[in-house]
């Protein structure tokens, strides 16, 4: 039985990224969902798609969102510049996300996804 692989844990739900290959190159947006290797990004490769009527609602056309591989986004900060995101150990042996600011290394977020309590 094979292992299917999940890919890169670097790009989770509402982070900002940028779109670096693809018909939408260079648009940022906020990651919706991610589905394995895929994620749904807010504004990113948009399609039209023809809803039939039923007796409840008229036909229309509805843009939405598809997905976009992760390995076409990256992760970027406040003004929309992409940032490579590195993994570095703290002094209490947790894992966290850097990257380089002005020769600064600034922490993004921990690798582990917080924990939620019931």
């Amino acid at each position: 039985m094979e292992k299917r692989r999940e890919g890169t844990k670097k790009i989770r739900k509402g982070d900002n990224v940028l779109v670096v290959a693809g018909e939408s190159k260079g648009k940022a947006g906020v990651v919706l969902s991610r589905m394995g290797e895929k994620a749904i990004v807010q504004g990113v490769n948009i399609r039209k798609k023809h809803l039939k009527r039923t007796q409840q609602t008229p036909g229309r056309i509805v843009e939405i969102e598809r997905p976009v591989h992760i390995s076409n986004l990256r992760i970027c900060i406040e003004n929309d510049a992409p940032v490579k995101l590195k993994v570095r150990t703290n002094k209490d042996g947790d894992r966290q996300f850097i990257y380089q600011n002005n020769g600064q290394e600034v922490v993004y977020r921990s690798v582990k996804k917080p924990s939620s309590s019931r």
